[in-house]
């Protein structure tokens, strides 16, 4: 007879877990995405931008208060302002978007009469924009829009717990849409005056727009009026801007609108561009109005409408933001025009195609530097932060002092790029300071020029740059930086009060030219001549403006020429008070263009505009009769040469005072994966998302290679967890083999 051996059966318990979860181990290893990817799995293969936000969520997207640079990202690719800037072209250059063509104004005398387009601009009482809107935009998909069969808005006004259960517009199931026209423009101009919004720029506005100062205070009446007759516990009532308007912008038909501006004022033009003046559509002002939208956080500051090429599809506060493409987007064309390098750089090989090229751009937050530029690194995000320019200038720092990063980032393939930005930090003189002023007498006047021209020469702003800055900036030898009309570069740009030609470099001139104005100016060796002083400058802060690594460089620059340097550093209150009241001696400033135009910057220099007595931005108190009258004559003026010739005397009029040391302008870094495609650094051009694209695949592959799974932790646990049960499991089979045995055993016998 044949002997039985039992049949064993498969491990129980601890040793069939241990089965499943190498099984479940080496499955995960297989997936398209590395075991420690953030994202789904195929989710680097889509045409998604991956990026990250540092700080709180955007708090204003409503067009009408946005003002902060982390917000630009969202408002410039939702909201589409009638103008923009050529994405590609340096010195900067004003674009049609919604508009059809940036428009010429006509001008209007004190009686209303039209005046020849040369007219003087003192002449000019209003300059009228007639601005033509391209047919056929529509705004993105939107529940304000939706209407019912009976023509009836879907949800205006709401039904009692119509809101319940929604806290994003994707929670509407109904939207629709309609064509943006001229009258959206015109609500857009009424609500910064509007009383019930907070806008930084209606101050500005109602300065240069007809009638809408006055327009404001009638809807502050009107207000006041709504919040008196309400009954007490209800609802405060929508402002309907429609109800009234004021001459100062107009829709002289669905697709023209007009608008009149105070005088002559060329750069109103680069307010146009900025989404403060973006369009909204009265339907999602009341939409938003309605009660219980606060409550659940439903406004334009958390979910904006707009005809941009992107809308905001998902929102969870301080974690995630995701815009999406606009499936009304009318798909404005990739430029064809640039700055000569742009073609060698492939940033010119989509031309005319339709834009945007990405799908989906998605936000997450990252509250420390360290994981966010891990996951960089690792390609997990294709550009650190949209709109930064500080972390691409940081990692060219970091290339620079360490070989291995500098390799690294070669490795991957990171595009470091450089630009110079439209800014100025400067090293101001106050000119009511009696000591590096004006001066009281023309004696006075020229040895004072003569030694802030002394200290012009010993203060090595290149070698501050390599030093505090990195190398990441650019020396100034006037006010006026590159990327706007006016500027020059070498040979024609040098300052030859601090600098000499050579060899097409600017060489700044030795100490001793300092030292011979410094005793031309009265203080030879440093010591007034007539009394043998010291002399002693001061240069005023607030406390912790400079570190003390910077104000000793400062004291080195001065104690070169003798001249003894004091810091008075106080609270910044107290530093604002001596900047306005004109006490402070010298001091550092910097300035951030509102616009591209010389006038933005030469305007920190004319003399109505002094602080101490104006309360303007003029905070060096400098007065020059000359420069005054050329900035008078350059402030009316469109571009051109004309405009140009002129911005050239006027550099060379502060040049010679000298009421600045022109300092350096920063440079702004861009990071991108090498997949990322179109990138060019600016500060100024907002809506750079719509011109990027990707290489899914390629990025699919990288993350892959970057990221191998390390197996040999998971053997090592695998390999514990077999020690830890395998005594156990031992147990348990010998149990089943002498079950098995006894039962054929007793079978056995049975059957006999």
């Amino acid at each position: 007879m044949l002997e039985k051996r039992p049949v064993l059966a498969p491990p129980q318990g601890a040793g069939r877990y241990v089965l499943v979860l190498l099984a479940g181990l080496l499955l995960g290893g297989c997936g398209r995405e590395p075991v420690n990817s953030p994202y789904a799995q195929g989710a680097t293969q889509e045409n998604t931008l991956y990026t990250a936000f540092t700080q709180r969520s955007p708090k204003y997207l409503d067009p009408a208060s946005s003002y902060s640079t982390d917000e630009t990202p969202f408002t410039y690719s939702i909201y589409e302002p009638l103008y923009g800037y050529e994405y590609l072209q340096r010195p900067y250059e004003l674009a049609p978007r919604a508009a059809v063509a940036v428009a010429q104004p006509f001008y209007l005398d004190q009686a209303g009469q039209r005046l020849p387009e040369q007219a003087p601009g003192t002449s000019v009482a209003v300059s009228v924009y007639d601005i033509k809107i391209k047919p056929g935009i529509l705004f993105q998909p939107h529940p304000a829009f939706a209407k019912e069969k009976s023509r009836q808005y879907s949800y205006w006004p709401l039904a009692a717990g119509a809101l319940d259960g929604k806290f994003s517009i994707g929670d509407f199931k109904k939207t629709g849409t309609r064509e943006l026209t001229a009258d959206d423009y015109v609500y857009a101009f009424r609500r910064l005056a509007s009383p019930r919004v907070v806008s930084p720029i209606y101050a500005v506005m109602a300065e240069h727009v007809v009638g809408m100062r006055a327009y404001g205070e009638r809807l502050k009446a009107q207000d006041q009026a709504l919040r008196a007759q309400r009954p007490a516990g209800s609802a405060l009532p929508w402002l309907d801007l429609r109800q009234q308007g004021f001459d100062g912008v107009q829709a002289l038909d669905a697709h023209t609108l007009r608008i009149k501006v105070v005088g002559k004022y060329p750069q109103f033009k680069y307010w146009l561009a900025m989404t403060f003046t973006a369009p909204v559509p009265w339907e999602a002002d009341r939409f938003y109005q309605q009660p219980g939208m606060a409550q659940h956080n439903l406004s334009l500051n958390t979910w904006p409408v707009g005809t941009g090429p992107y809308m905001l599809t998902e929102s969870i506060p301080n974690r995630r933001h995701v815009l999406s493409r606009n499936p009304n987007f009318h798909g404005e064309p990739y430029p064809c025009k640039g700055e000569a390098s742009d073609r060698a750089a492939g940033l010119l090989a989509d031309c005319g195609k339709p834009t945007p090229f990405i799908d989906k751009i998605v936000f997450t937050l990252e509250k420390e530097s360290i994981p966010l530029m891990g996951k960089f690194i690792q390609g997990y995000y294709d550009v650190p932060q949209v709109g930064a320019g500080d972390i691409g200038v940081a990692m060219r720092v970091a290339a620079g002092d360490s070989a291995e990063k500098a390799s690294l980032y070669k490795d991957h393939g990171i595009q470091l790029q450089a630009s110079t930005e439209a800014q100025i930090f400067y090293f101001g003189f106050n000119w009511l300071d009696p000591v590096v002023g004006q001066g009281d007498t023309p004696e006075r006047q020229e040895k004072n020029r003569k030694l802030r021209q002394a200290i012009s020469i010993a203060f090595n702003w290149e070698q501050y740059v390599s030093i505090f800055q990195n190398d990441q900036a650019q020396v100034a030898y006037g006010p006026i930086p590159p990327g706007i009309l006016g500027y020059q570069a070498l040979p024609e740009g040098i300052d030859p009060y601090v600098y000499t030609l050579k060899d097409g470099h600017a060489v700044r001139k030795p100490l001793e030219a300092a030292k011979q104005l410094l005793a031309q100016a009265g203080y030879p060796g440093g010591r007034d001549a007539k009394t043998g002083s010291p002399l002693i400058l001061h240069f005023d802060s607030a406390a912790g403006m400079g570190s003390n690594a910077t104000l000793n460089w400062m004291r080195r620059q001065l104690d070169a020429l003798g001249i003894q340097l004091e810091v008075r550093a106080t609270d910044y209150n107290r530093f604002q008070d001596k900047m306005r009241n004109g006490t402070a001696q010298m001091f550092m400033w910097g300035w951030v263009a509102d616009y591209p135009d010389a006038e933005n910057f030469l305007f920190l220099l004319y003399g109505p505009n002094a602080k101490a007595s104006k309360g303007g931005e003029n905070a060096s108190n400098y007065h020059s009769a000359e420069f005054d009258r050329l900035f008078e004559q350059m402030r009316f003026l469109d571009d051109g040469p004309v405009k140009e010739q002129i911005v050239h005397r006027m550099i060379a009029i502060v040049q010679a005072d000298a009421p600045w040391m022109f300092g350096f302008f920063p440079k702004s870094g861009g990071a991108y994966q090498a997949w990322v495609g179109n990138a060019k650094p600016t500060q100024m051009v907002r809506n750079t998302l719509q011109y990027y694209k990707i290489d899914p695949a390629a990025r699919a592959r990288k993350i892959q290679e970057w990221n191998p799974p390390v197996w040999w932790p998971m053997w090592l646990i695998i390999g514990l967890l077999a020690l830890s049960v395998y005594p156990a499991w031992r147990v348990v089979r010998r149990r089943e083999r002498a079950t098995a045995l006894a039962g054929g055993t007793a079978g056995e016998e049975h059957h006999d």
